[in-house]
């Protein structure tokens, strides 16, 4: 049997958790088990009709005081509680921030291996995988053995897929926690106001690095992503000189983005940079140096200051 964490933040899917369901369902099938789903929080479920929706025959529900909000070592042991009723032969979940941080606590609980960012699953004994290394720059082969075997899924490796349960099981139950696991929890929220598309969701994302040339330069990236109905992200550097709250950085330690168009404006493409947007469609790249590693991944360039260029580009979509 395959278990799933789907995850959530207060509610709300990441849909991650679908392509993990789908890889869940895959190993599942490939040894005629069943596939369940491990949902964490009263408040997410109501998501236990989509897990039905990608596969899942029974969802597992944790409810406790405790959890009402994100709290990743809490979160681990429900997937424990659950594996140690049900005895999974795998456990994955998406390889999203979150999911990694609760795989390492479960491996950690069941002192067994876990493989991360996984990008293809060939179940046997031992199961043999792939996944990326170093920030996605290479791919390894690997074995992987224990029981239950522990993975994540790398964004994206799997598209997900829908194939309906009938009349899914639901079980609600309480994980046994301590203080401990509620030790690091989240207690507060600050959120942003804004009212532009997020960076996760955008099908376009321009995004600036040291050659904008300052915080105020990023006004003409703005620009730019609201006449195409876009986010603007920006490079390690930009926020580390302060000209963009972390939020914004793509990256191998900021946001991981897979949108129709990604317009790079004055990045020159570390390697730590290209891991977060590797998935996009296409790569559009705006730069003085033709050198410039990105330059290798671009679909299309043009050779030009961000500063005169952007603007242009703006005022050819700009309407009349």
């Amino acid at each position: 049997m395959a278990l799933v964490l789907i995850e959530h933040d207060r509610g709300a899917l990441n849909d991650l958790s679908l392509q993990a369901l789908t890889l869940g369902r895959e190993l599942s099938a490939a040894t005629g088990e069943p596939l369940e789903a491990v949902i964490v929080g009263a408040d997410g479920a109501a998501l236990a009709p989509e897990a039905a929706a990608y596969g899942a025959t029974t969802v597992n529900v944790a409810t406790h005081d405790g959890l009402t909000d994100f709290a990743p070592a809490a979160w681990g042991r429900a997937i424990v509680d659950v594996a140690g009723r049900t005895r999974p032969s795998v456990v994955l979940a998406a390889g999203t921030d979150r999911g990694a941080e609760v795989m390492a606590h479960v491996a950690a609980f069941l002192d067994l291996p876990l493989a991360a960012n996984c990008v293809e699953v060939r179940p046997g004994e031992p199961f043999e995988l792939t996944r990326m290394r170093w920030g996605g720059s290479l791919l390894e082969d690997a074995t992987l053995e224990g029981e239950p075997r522990l993975l994540t899924i790398a964004p994206h490796a799997v598209a997900a897929g829908e194939a309906p349960v009938a009349e899914p099981k639901i079980e609600t139950f309480t994980p046994p926690l301590s203080d401990m696991d509620l030790a690091v929890r989240v207690t507060e929220r600050v959120e942003r106001a804004s009212d532009s598309v997020s960076l996760a969701d955008a099908k376009v994302v321009v995004g600036g690095g040291r050659g904008v040339g300052s915080a105020e330069g990023f006004a003409m990236l703005e620009e730019l992503a609201g006449l195409m109905g876009g986010a603007v992200g920006c490079s390690r550097v930009v926020t580390s000189l302060g000209w963009r709250p972390h939020a914004d950085q793509v990256g191998q330690t900021g946001q991981r983005i897979a949108p129709d168009l990604y317009v790079a404006c004055g990045i020159s493409g570390a390697i730590q940079h290209m891991v977060g947007c590797k998935n996009a469609k296409r790569l559009f790249v705006i730069n003085t140096d033709r050198d410039a590693p990105i330059m290798a991944q671009a679909d299309f360039a043009i050779i030009g200051d961000v500063r005169q260029v952007v603007p242009a580009l703006s005022a050819a979509l700009r309407p009349s």
